[in-house]
């Protein structure tokens, strides 16, 4: 019986790679034409961004709960718990977050976006676009087809990668409530895809180690 300390993170993959993409595509299809929609929803987001509405930030937090509710539900506990016992518990953290969402976002209007102009506002518009527009091209670029393709609202990394630069966008002090699950995925997620081999290991992890960096630095108080 081999020793504790020679296992590697493969070793507790309980799917191969093309199990996981293929369920990725038999989401994807049986969603379709969903994606044009939440794509929709990601330039609505984009567009209430540039805007100063007092009703601003209760609608963006609307379209995340939104989608987050519907991740969670049609792949997370639809499919992904097919492959992956642990899934179950995954949905319940995104349960969380939608709650969380609505509570803090649209019943308080707790959450403004004001057009910061920092280090931590660059990092979550170039977070936003990388989920929204770039992600999905990742699958057609690696070989695997756009059927695999990685869509916001449609599948969780590009969503929790969106939803992380968006809360980086927040005026006030960092949300860690709301960071909470969207980067304990980030960590989930990430050490999945780098035990399969797949580059998108090297979005996830980076992206929560940058978030995390960047929201403890703007809760540090100023000399």
């Amino acid at each position: 019986m081999p020793e504790w300390w020679t296992y590697t993170l493969s070793d507790f993959l309980l799917f191969s790679p093309r199990t996981y993409y293929r369920l990725i595509e038999r989401h994807n299809e049986a969603t379709w034409p969903w994606q044009i929609v939440t794509l929709g929803l990601g330039l609505g987001v984009a567009a209430l961004l540039r805007r100063q509405a007092p009703w601003q930030g209760r609608a963006v937090s609307a379209i995340l709960a939104v989608l987050w509710t519907w991740v969670a539900w049609a792949f997370v506990w639809q499919r992904y718990a097919t492959i992956n016992w642990a899934a179950s518990y995954f949905f319940w953290l995104f349960a969380i977050e939608v709650l969380l969402l609505v509570w803090i976002g649209v019943v308080r209007g707790g959450m403004s976006f004001r057009g910061r102009r920092d280090a931590a506002a660059t990092l979550g518009i170039a977070l936003f676009i990388l989920a929204l527009a770039l992600y999905p091209m990742l699958a057609p670029l690696l070989g695997r087809g756009w059927w695999q393709a990685e869509i916001f609202g449609v599948v969780p990394d590009p969503t929790v990668v969106a939803t992380l630069g968006l809360l980086l966008l927040t005026e006030g002090p960092p949300r860690w409530g709301l960071l909470a699950a969207p980067l304990l995925w980030c960590l989930v997620s990430g050490a999945t895809l780098w035990a399969m081999g797949s580059p998108e290991a090297w979005v996830l992890l980076p992206a929560a180690l940058l978030v995390l960096g960047s929201s403890a630095a703007r809760g540090r108080p100023e000399p």
